[in-house]
Formats: structure tokens, C-alpha cells, sequence
């Protein structure tokens, strides 16, 4: 029986053209009573993109025709770029896609790109071809009227390029200057746009919780759980059952804690420790046994599948299974018998695992121990906690002993450790921001990390070292043009990485890092470091982790709250076991590729999602201080002006070059600069500014702030001279609509 991956070899090598489905069955010799799975196997690779339909209902491989597969970013301006799924020949990034190019497609749609031609530079220009998927079934905006009365939808997301028209009646009941979710009944065209209705009235932008509902709505995440998911839920009852428990590794004597933050609810992972009579360290981390409870095909788990990830917001999580399992049945909580999957492992003193067990296990957790708690007992001995906890203390002074052995060895393989701080907003009970602060990590945090790192790794090794099927967490080598520019950087600063573009390792950016710690150029290189790196992402093969200089990865600690952790449990339990026939590897093998794509994808919208909640309540919590002065660091540069974090805030705002009128400013892009032509005067990533709050704008979710020294050169009466038309002019906002007459025709907006 063909697999999808040997179909795919087969068309590469035997079909040299776009072919048929007749064709295809002839060439390839597919015999009949394997034409079935044949067809569905050709059906797989269509919706992955690895083929492409094309007329005459004829199959080909996108890499012979110059096609490619990917998600459609648009800008408010009118045009946009597709992420490819697989790298562009030339070695660029992001294909650019001109306003009319886009070919009726919307932001976030799935499609298929042909390549037009490769610019000086290697950026390369495309046409959009086909639509795969399309993203936006539903949208979220503000509802409107024009002077006729014809309703329309400005949407919330600024990168949909046009309007959505909304026929009489079916406005939902929704007011002028309300929030909606809209579902969008007819596609937009090259001559008329999209209409719709309304099917869901959120109210006014700045009530108390509005602004999660939006952003939930506007990244299509579900909220509710479905009834049938709930009510399976509910029938595996609130307590672990005696049938439940026999069979399993009895860990209930042994003593164990989780350890999480002062405000979690759903507690993944339990630890237990102790030291051998070798001197090695015995350490087992218990994960919540998801898998024995969420079958495959089940409600529960094709909702889970559907979410790939919960969400956290500053508010509320929505979380990917019901409260029922997720804070309930498969959460950790202390004092009650929780099944588990765990992973021992007995560990020397460099920090290498000797030897490893697994087991479905039953534990019953001693305490639910906070990050401060465990940090104020071992940094500060602090006199109450160590009382309350005294039976606990050896054992949390063990797993830093342990913690500093598995750091120390993971620095010398190279393991990249970016320490960055990260904003926490503190919001009140009716959603307002009071302060956004740094967010802290301490040796708490870092050593359950250590130990979760070492846990999927272990598993990992186990999974490849079955031939069994896995998905794993990859992270590949950064791409070397952007290592070059990088390079090009740091020379500025005096430093390198010491080795040639193509043989560079983890080590040498960890070496780096270690040379620049607690310097002023720390912050602008390390920043720019992290933006070279590739993004991690899921995938059915090892292709190792280039930022833990790991060899082998995956993600096995969390399957609370990532759908790909499940999927880890039940392959790592059939790989124990022993349990998988040859047509069900096949069926594995057949699902992955797909699975690791979707879940990779969802993991995006989730961070994009909580980033920008975070980044509207930023913006809010300034609202009021516009007029204010505040010393930032340059944190991006760009050709239409420079990113300033605020240091005492953490927000981030632009100084648009527009405001810098006291010369006209080039960008120069190796060195992540703008110089003023006449003066000289230089602005860089990583500099320290004084700005003030010019102007914080809700529509656009963006703080508008100007360069102090500039805003008193100006004043003094030291006046740049008048632009000229190369120089850059604001995008357009959407308080420009469309007239009157184009609304009526349902045209789109065109270039903003």
C-alpha cells in the first residue's frame, strides 16, 4: 500500500509534467484496489500545498512551475507578502504581492503564489494564482451608517482592505459606533465588495471586556466549548477511579509538588527528586495523562485539535479543553490522586541523562507550591516560608543543586539562553491597566524550565531512537543572508561572531551573548539576535533545535494546554507498547505533516492574538499621558522612522519620521540607523532617547511619540527644510472613507 510521502517521491521522480488523475493511475501503476487511498492521498497533498491543482483538473509539483503555498499578510496601504511554506529557491523571505497582484484575495487567506521575478537584492514579487483557504469567514468591526443610511462594517483589522456592506435587515439590531462580529455571505470581487450581516452585537469598544471579546473574535478563536465536548467531559466524572489506577506506577508515597505561577489554575506538571548513592540525581517529571482520557475522534479532542492552544490573556484564558478536564480531572492539584505519564531520569554530574523509565503513573501531589514561594525559600530564607514548608525545603535545595548542573551543561553544548524582559500588565477587575511591569524570572521559573527542557528532550531521543512517529519541536539554522546583516551590525559594535557565515553554531551566538552581558549594546544586539533566529515550529521529522543546540526536541510537558503535547502522549504510549500495526504507521504518517502544520499555525495566532490585546492595553494605559516626557531605547528602525521602547513602561511607541524636522534623515539599512544628511546626526538600534507622548491613537492602536531634542531644536526655531515628495507620508487612516457613491457600488478601497 502507497504511502503519501512515497506518492509524492513517485510524482517527483516519474511525472514530468502536470498530469491527470487517469494519467497519474497509468504512469504510476497504481493497482486497484490500492486507487482509493490513492485518490485521498492525492487530495492530502493538494490541501498541504506539496501539489497543485491547476486546469484541466491536472496535478503538478509547485516547485517545477514556480509556485508557492502560503499565508497571505496584507498592509493597510494595499499591498502585502506571502510567507511561503516551504523556502524560496532564490534563499529571500516573504514574497511580495502588489495591490494588483492580490487577485481578490483577503488577509490571512491560505494561497498558491506564482513568482513573477527576483529583484536586486533577492527579494522576490509574485501574483497570487489561487485561493486554498480562505480566513476570514467572520470578522470583527464597528458598525456603521452613511448619510443615506446604508450600512457598512469598517473592520477591526486594519490590514482587511475594504468595507463590508451591510443589506437592510441585517444589521442584528446593532447601533452606529458599536463592535460586531460579522459573517460574510458574499466575497469580495474586482468589482464590487463584500457584503454580510451581522450576526453579533459586542457593544461599545471601551466597556469593561469588550476589547478580549474583539480580539477573540477577530483571530477566530473559540470561546464556548461545544455541548458534546462538555458533556463527555462531564461523564469522566470530577475524581480518578479505582479501574483507572490499576495496571499503573503507584507514585502516590513519593513526595512531589508542582510548581507554577501565584494565579494558575491548570497544573501540567509535578516533580520528584532525590540523590542516589552513585551521587546521580533521580529525577521524575509527572505529566497530566491527557491522552488516557481524551480518546482520538472523541468531541473532546476534535475540539482540542480545532484550538490547537490555549490563549492567555491579561483578563482571562480561554483554554483548549473544558474547565471539567483543565482545571479539573487531568489538573495536578494537590492532594488528590491524579494519573500521570512520567519520565524519570537518573542524571550524573555533568548533567547527561544515563539512564531513563517511563511509566503511566498515578501520583497524589504533597503541596501546590507558587514560583515566589519556592524563590523566597531559596534565595531570600525567608524565616515563615521555610517553617511552613520545612519538609519540603531539602528537596527544593536538591532541584537547585540539580538546576545548575543541567544549566552548566547545557551552556557548554551551546544552548542560546536569551534573557529578555518581558512586560506583565496588571489590570483590575474591570479590565483597566494600573501599571505594566517586568515581568521576573526567577531561580523558581528557571529550574522547572530545566527540568521540562530535559523531559522533552529525553522523550524526543526515546521517539527517534524507536523509528516511531513523533512530532517533534524543530528549530532551524537562521537563514545566512540575515546572519550576514547581523554580522554587519555587531562590526559596528566591535564584535563577531567568530566563525564563517555557513559553519556557525549555537555556541558562537551564546558567546556573544555572554560578551555583551550587562553592556549598553546588550539590549540592541541581543534584540536583533532573537529577530534573526527562525521561528520554532512543529514537524513529523527531527531536524534538531538549533537554539538549545538540542538534538533531538518535542513538546511533552504541557498537553493541558497544547493540542501537539496529546498527540507526543499517544505516540510516545504506542511506542511503548509496542502498539502500532503497519497500516496504522501509515496512518501516522499520513496525518503529521498536516497536524504539525495546523498546530504551528495556531500556535501564531495565539501569540499574535495575546500580543496584540497586550498591545491595545498598552496603548489605553497612555492614553492619559500625551504631553509626558520619558527616557526609551531604540528598539527597531526602519525607512518611515524608529520604535522606542519606553523603559519605565515597557510600551512601544514610533517616532515617525515625519516629526524629525530638523533634517531630512536616509535610512541605512545594514547598520539599523537613520542619519540626518546636513547634520550627521545619527539614531540607531539600541540607542537611549528622551521622547514625549505627542499623540495616542485608538483607531490605529499606536503611540505616536516625538524626539525630545528634535521637539526643542524645532521650537528654537532651528527649522528643517521643506520635504520634498521622496520623502515618505503617513499611511492614510480610515477616517478617510470611501465617498459616497463608492460605497453604493460596493467598491473596494484601493491604496491607503
Amino acid at each position: 500500500m502507497l504511502s503519501r510521502e512515497q506518492v509524492l517521491a513517485l510524482m517527483r521522480e516519474r511525472v514530468h509534467h502536470p498530469a491527470g488523475m487517469r494519467e497519474l493511475l497509468q504512469v504510476l501503476k497504481v493497482q486497484r484496489d490500492e486507487r482509493t487511498s490513492f485518490k485521498r492521498h492525492i487530495k492530502s497533498l493538494v490541501a498541504s500545498g506539496d501539489l497543485i491543482h491547476i486546469r484541466g483538473h491536472r496535478f503538478g509539483l509547485p516547485e517545477k512551475m514556480d509556485l508557492y503555498v502560503g499565508r497571505l499578510q496584507t498592509h493597510p496601504a494595499g499591498y502585502g507578502f506571502v510567507t511561503p511554506e516551504r523556502p524560496l529557491e532564490s534563499g529571500g523571505g516573504d514574497i511580495y504581492i502588489a495591490g494588483t497582484h492580490l487577485n481578490e484575495a483577503m488577509h490571512g487567506d491560505r494561497v498558491v503564489v506564482r513568482i513573477e521575478r527576483i529583484k536586486d537584492g533577492g527579494r522576490a514579487e509574485g501574483r497570487i494564482i489561487r485561493i486554498l483557504e480562505r480566513s476570514n469567514q467572520w470578522l470583527v468591526g464597528r458598525y456603521d451608517r452613511d448619510d443615506t443610511g446604508m450600512g457598512y462594517v469598517v473592520p477591526f483589522e486594519r490590514r482587511l482592505l475594504m468595507d463590508v456592506f451591510i443589506p437592510s435587515g441585517q444589521e442584528g439590531g446593532a447601533a452606529p459606533g458599536e463592535m460586531v462580529t460579522v459573517e460574510l455571505t458574499r466575497w469580495p470581487t474586482s468589482t464590487r465588495g463584500a457584503a454580510g450581516r451581522v450576526a453579533e452585537v459586542l457593544g461599545d469598544i471601551d466597556a469593561p471586556g469588550v476589547g478580549t471579546e474583539i480580539i477573540i473574535r477577530k483571530y477566530g478563536i473559540l470561546d464556548a466549548h461545544s455541548p458534546e465536548a462538555v458533556a463527555e467531559a462531564v461523564r469522566l466524572g470530577p475524581a480518578v477511579s479505582e479501574r483507572d489506577i490499576r495496571g499503573r506506577t503507584d507514585f502516590r508515597n513519593v513526595l512531589t509538588v508542582t510548581i507554577d505561577g501565584e494565579h494558575a489554575r491548570d497544573f501540567d506538571d509535578a516533580i520528584t527528586i532525590e540523590k542516589l548513592p552513585n551521587g546521580n540525581y533521580w529525577l521524575g517529571v509527572h505529566i497530566a495523562d491527557v491522552s488516557h482520557y481524551v480518546q482520538e475522534g472523541s468531541a473532546l479532542d476534535k475540539e482540542a485539535y480545532d484550538r490547537g492552544t490555549s490563549v492567555y490573556f491579561p483578563e482571562r484564558a480561554v483554554h483548549m479543553f473544558p474547565s471539567e478536564l483543565a482545571t479539573g480531572l487531568c489538573s495536578l492539584n494537590p492532594q488528590v490522586d491524579r494519573l500521570v505519564q512520567s519520565c524519570l531520569m537518573e542524571i550524573d554530574r555533568r548533567g547527561q541523562v544515563v539512564r531513563h523509565e517511563f511509566h503511566d503513573g498515578v501520583i497524589n501531589s504533597n503541596e501546590r507550591m507558587t514560583y515566589t514561594a519556592v524563590n523566597g525559600i531559596l534565595t531570600e530564607g525567608d524565616a515563615d516560608l521555610m517553617k511552613r514548608y520545612a519538609a519540603l525545603v531539602p528537596m527544593f535545595a536538591l532541584m537547585r543543586e540539580l538546576f545548575q548542573v543541567l544549566n552548566d551543561a547545557r551552556r557548554r553544548r551551546g544552548s542560546i539562553d536569551f534573557d529578555l524582559n518581558e512586560a506583565e500588565v496588571i489590570v483590575d477587575e474591570g479590565g483597566v491597566v494600573e501599571a505594566i511591569i517586568a515581568l521576573q524570572r526567577n531561580v523558581a521559573h528557571r529550574l522547572i524550565e530545566e527540568f521540562m527542557l530535559l523531559a522533552n528532550e529525553t522523550v524526543a531521543s526515546y521517539m527517534e531512537a524507536q523509528g516511531a512517529p513523533a512530532l517533534y519541536r524543530i528549530h532551524e539554522e537562521p537563514d545566512v543572508l540575515k546572519i550576514g546583516k547581523f554580522e554587519e551590525f555587531i562590526s559596528g559594535f566591535g564584535y563577531s561572531l567568530g566563525a564563517p557565515l555557513t559553519a556557525l553554531r549555537p555556541r558562537h551566538f551564546q558567546k556573544l551573548l555572554e560578551r555583551i552581558h550587562g553592556k549598553p549594546e546588550e539590549k540592541p544586539i541581543a534584540f536583533l539576535m532573537l529577530r534573526t533566529m527562525q521561528k520554532a515550529r512543529y514537524a513529523p521529522e527531527n531536524l534538531g533545535h538549533f537554539g538549545l543546540a538540542a538534538t533531538s526536541y518535542t513538546h511533552f510537558t504541557s498537553p493541558i494546554r497544547r493540542y501537539p503535547d496529546l498527540v507526543v502522549h499517544r505516540a510516545l504510549r504506542a511506542a511503548r507498547h509496542g502498539a502500532l500495526s503497519a497500516e496504522e504507521r501509515e496512518e501516522w504518517a499520513e496525518e503529521l505533516p498536516e497536524t504539525a502544520r495546523y498546530s504551528s499555525e495556531m500556535e501564531r495566532r495565539a501569540d499574535d492574538a495575546e500580543r496584540e490585546l497586550l498591545q491595545w492595553k498598552k496603548v489605553k494605559f497612555m492614553a492619559d499621558k500625551v504631553g509626558d516626557e520619558f527616557e526609551g531605547y531604540v528598539t527597531g528602525v526602519a525607512a518611515f522612522g524608529l520604535f522606542i521602547e519606553l523603559i519605565e513602561h515597557y510600551v512601544e511607541g514610533l517616532v515617525h519620521i515625519s516629526t524629525m524636522a530638523d533634517d531630512y534623515y536616509r535610512f541605512i539599512d545594514g547598520a539599523h540607523m537613520l542619519r540626518g544628511e546636513n547634520t550627521q546626526r545619527t539614531y540607531r538600534l539600541g540607542d537611549k532617547v528622551k521622547v514625549q507622548v505627542v499623540r495616542v491613537n485608538m483607531e490605529v492602536r499606536q503611540i505616536d511619540l516625538g524626539l525630545v531634542d528634535i521637539l526643542e531644536r524645532v521650537r528654537e526655531g532651528e527649522r528643517g527644510p521643506r520635504r520634498s515628495k521622496a520623502t515618505p507620508k503617513r499611511d492614510k487612516t480610515r477616517s478617510q472613507r470611501p465617498g459616497r457613491r463608492e460605497r453604493r457600488k460596493g467598491k473596494v478601497k484601493g491604496k491607503r
